[in-house]
């Protein structure tokens, strides 16, 4: 079979993960078409992967418009832009991978998820942690019934400090009115996950959560607006110019969202003068820095969830207690108490990659992949776990969960599957 061709629409951080899995998979897939505005990434990228002149575009709707010149589409846009390019490619019968999250309000997303079945087309979310070999454990161990019944689980996501920083007070998700809450665009992947692992569809949520920290009022005394020229960053954890130094140097997935190429003096302009050069007390960010999601699933089973920025970057944490026995996992491991025999069972997990976007997200960037040129090339929707139904049914989960941090009410989940 010949290998699946891809076309990427958006040259960014997200699209050139997805693409790299190509370079290594050339049996499999090849990218043969990119979509980027910025000249310099989008040549940058065609020469990674070799592209005609003629199959770069400025536009998506240039690339949309050269006809069927891939068998699939990786939409990796930012993500007020996934809508039109999304439901354009679906009306059009594309095969379609899209990054999370799939749109920034609920209409949005069921209107990208009616076209996509009207398409036709295989169509995937990006939910890369349910393609983890950690993921793939887990859900094998649950299923096998080891600890009986679910009963409750509390899950953590912890972002990690710098993390948070760059993405979420100086970055493009600061801003709800320029990007959206950051319960969706940070841990849609985490209730996605909950309902992959658990198997039951969300019935009810509440949510507390506050923008606690990363407020004027907290920042230190002599403080000034960017770090360059501030007297106390030596003493700041959230130093840009230590946080993205460092980052120049060991090429940090981050730095890529800095400056387009990777050179010293284009990251000290970056800091003198753009958005990640800011005092982290001193930007228009409004989104909370740290959640708690209440939910029961409609089979009676509890469940928390905590985001928060003020960890490590690690991975998460997750603890799951059923009838007949308890999970605990970390990533690394998953240990399974037996309330028979009071014996815990250590499983290790063989990871891939590290925690993060820049390390692949343990594996489940390749895993989504994999499964989406598989799914393309065999023409078989079943073959992902991140469909059209189900995913926005946990992004619905999302949007009322974030509803109810505002209204202070417990708010239903009401999905009705096609």
């Amino acid at each position: 079979m010949s290998p699946v061709r891809l076309a990427v629409v958006g040259a960014g951080g997200r699209g050139r993960q997805y693409a790299s899995w190509a370079l290594n998979h050339p049996e499999a897939a090849t990218v043969v078409a990119v979509a980027e505005p910025r000249e310099e990434v989008r040549a940058e990228f065609a020469a990674q992967h070799g592209i005609a002149p003629d199959m770069c575009f400025t536009h998506w709707e240039h690339l949309l418009g050269a006809g069927r010149i891939a068998d699939a589409v990786l939409i990796c846009t930012q993500d007020r832009m996934h809508t039109e390019p999304a439901i354009a490619f679906a009306d059009d019968g594309w095969n379609i991978l899209l990054e999370k999250p799939m749109a920034p309000t609920p209409e949005e997303c069921r209107e990208i998820v009616n076209a996509a079945r009207k398409g036709g087309g295989v169509f995937a979310v990006c939910h890369v942690l349910r393609y983890t070999p950690y993921t793939k454990t887990l859900k094998s161990i649950l299923d096998s019934g080891a600890i009986g019944d679910i009963v409750s689980v509390q899950h953590l996501e912890p972002v990690g400090y710098w993390h948070f920083a760059h993405s979420y007070v100086r970055g493009p998700w600061r801003n709800e009115a320029e990007s959206s809450s950051m319960l969706l665009a940070k841990s849609c992947h985490d209730l996605d996950w909950l309902r992959h692992v658990v198997g039951v569809p969300f019935a009810r949520v509440s949510s507390f959560g506050s923008l606690k920290h990363f407020r004027s009022d907290n920042a230190p005394a002599g403080a000034t607006h960017r770090c360059v020229s501030c007297p106390v960053q030596d003493d700041c954890a959230y130093s840009a110019t230590r946080i993205y130094g460092n980052g120049l140097k060991e090429r940090t997935f981050a730095i890529r969202h800095v400056v387009d190429v990777l050179e010293e003096a284009r990251l000290e302009k970056a800091l003198q003068d753009g958005p990640y050069g800011r005092c982290v007390y001193d930007t228009d960010n409004d989104v909370v820095d740290n959640q708690v999601v209440s939910m029961e699933f409609a089979d009676g089973t509890t469940g928390s969830f905590t985001v928060t920025a003020f960890t490590p970057m690690e991975d998460r944490k997750t603890r799951i207690f059923g009838s007949q026995g308890m999970i605990e996992g970390d990533g690394d491991e998953v240990r399974v108490f037996d309330f028979n025999t009071e014996k815990t069972t250590v499983t290790k997990i063989k990871k891939i990659g590290g925690v993060g976007a820049g390390a692949g997200h343990g594996g489940g960037d390749a895993g989504l992949i994999e499964a989406f040129v598989r799914a393309v090339g065999e023409n078989d929707q079943s073959l992902v776990l991140s469909g059209p139904d189900e995913s926005l049914e946990t992004h619905l989960a999302v949007f009322a969960a974030e509803e109810a941090r505002l209204e202070g009410a417990v708010k239903s989940v009401e999905y009705q599957r096609n």
